[in-house]
């Protein structure tokens, strides 16, 4: 049976928009977007969810426990699950956040930094070679209990798509711009809602059928 592995942040974990900071909330596995993406590639697939919220593709947040970079914990997950026949990449969203000071081409490094450990000789002979999907998250909006986070971060997430694409093609990975998918919640900007994991599941599977 072939296996996906999801890796991302909060919009792969689940979590749906923010009103408030306190309350922990997941959509369910008829909602989150991962299940639906599996549910559209056919009972034959598993399906490994690894989605941590505040996940980062290189920093240390000393706000969230100093645990978020999700480096480390990429090379862990490959090590932890197997073997897999495709791995999806989103991430870059937490990056932009106001206390990293990262521009568009310091977050495009970090991912390039996961895609040189996800396609490289060790891993991939570790697992028997697989595909990898990188997905563009939807740019953020500077909006609710976030926005503070993300002061500044709507114009540099907008400057995204065309960077991950250039670095997908630059690597001979798959791509894909959630962007032209999906928007996020404006409740709190950064989050999707049950809709958008849905059209997003969607279209991933799509994206996966075609590697």
């Amino acid at each position: 049976m072939p296996v996906l592995l999801t890796f991302g942040d909060s919009n792969t974990h689940g979590t749906p928009p923010m009103a408030d900071r306190l309350t922990y909330a997941r959509f369910d596995t008829a909602t989150r977007w991962p299940r639906v993406a599996q549910a559209a590639l056919g009972p034959e697939w598993e399906l490994v969810e690894e989605g941590l919220p505040g996940r980062t593709a290189q920093f240390d947040d000393p706000v969230m426990d100093g645990m978020m970079n999700g480096h480390p914990a990429l090379r862990q997950a490959l090590q932890s699950h197997g073997p897999i026949d495709v791995l999806t990449l989103m991430l870059g969203t937490n990056d932009v956040k106001t206390r990293f000071g990262a521009g568009p081409e310091v977050v495009m490094a970090g991912m390039a930094a996961l895609l040189d450990l996800a396609t490289g000789i060790e891993l991939q002979t570790r697992h028997g070679g697989f595909k990898v999907l990188l997905i563009c998250p939807p740019p953020v909006q500077e909006v609710g209990v976030l926005a503070v986070d993300f002061w500044g971060a709507a114009a540099k997430s907008r400057a995204l798509p065309p960077l991950y694409a250039a670095l997908a093609a630059s690597r001979g990975v798959g791509f894909l711009d959630a962007g032209t998918v999906i928007e996020t919640s404006t409740l709190d900007g950064v989050h999707f809602d049950a809709g958008a994991h849905g059209k997003l599941g969607r279209a991933v599977a799509g994206a996966i059928a075609a590697l």
